[in-house]
């Protein structure tokens, strides 16, 4: 059996429904796994449904309605997950929101409010379900998607940024905490080529990937694949590290314009 494999354990997603989720659920069934996915939108979760059966893999398939800002749903999809699998060795804390774009000192409470309850506490919330349920006992592998925004200022999205860099550090701290039962990871992913950053690449695209390293901006395949292999046996002695997925823009000298 292939250390990437997943055969016969049970994954959750949440924001699967769409872009790097529903690319990391197709890469989980393809290596073996069960999937569920957690979306807010029952619409988007068919849609994402019957795209993931058109894929390769014969894990079981299910979704399910849950916000995952709200800890109540958070809690309702475990259980759900549970009772019909038995079991939750991987969740991949993908859901996020970005409500607000400008100035730190311009931002109101309630949009703050938003970006942590989803950003951050979103994480932790369905982290201890999962704990509570299965991890505790069994082992597992928690999967973070963050941002390289939490590595660097952005002139329009530091909040945003700043919820991602606490995602970075909160992974850390549950490594510690949760060691050595379930391993805790995260990636933080530069510019993807998604349909909800489509605004954000595709006019400026060629001006961004010249000054990549590697001269092309991401594909939702290229995260899918570390999640993979964070989900897997082939990271058993890594945690509480960050991928950094971001053609090598935080390599580049500060004051040179490639």
């Amino acid at each position: 059996m292939s250390a990437h494999s997943l055969d016969g354990k049970v994954a959750v997603i949440t924001g699967g429904s769409r872009g790097i989720g529903l690319g990391i659920a197709a890469a989980y069934r393809a290596a073996g796994a069960h999937v569920v996915i957690a979306a807010r939108k029952a619409a988007g979760l068919a849609q994402a449904r019957e795209e993931l059966l058109r894929t390769k893999g014969d894990g079981d398939l299910h979704t399910v309605v849950a916000n995952a800002g709200e800890p109540e749903q958070a809690e309702g999809c475990v259980e759900e997950t549970m009772s019909r699998f038995g079991r939750l060795d991987v969740l991949v804390n993908n859901a996020a929101t970005n409500p607000y774009h400008g100035e730190l000192l311009d931002l109101d409470l309630p949009r703050a409010e938003k970006t942590v309850r989803v950003n951050q506490y979103g994480m932790i919330a369905w982290t201890r379900y999962a704990w509570r349920a299965w991890m505790a006992e069994h082992g597992g592998a928690v999967v973070n998607i963050a941002s390289v925004g939490g590595l660097i200022v952005d002139p329009h999205i530091g909040y945003y940024n700043a919820t991602k860099a606490a995602m970075l550090h909160m992974t850390r701290q549950l490594a510690y905490e949760l060691g050595p039962r379930a391993r805790v990871n995260a990636i933080a992913p530069g510019l993807i080529k998604t349909e909800l950053a489509r605004a954000v690449w595709e006019v400026r695209e060629p001006i961004l990937t010249a000054k990549l390293p590697l001269r092309r901006l991401g594909t939702v395949e290229d995260v899918a694949h570390a999640a993979l292999f964070l989900a897997s046996d082939a990271s058993s002695w890594m945690t509480g590290q960050t991928l950094v997925l971001d053609g090598g823009a935080t390599a580049l000298p500060i004051g040179v314009d490639a």
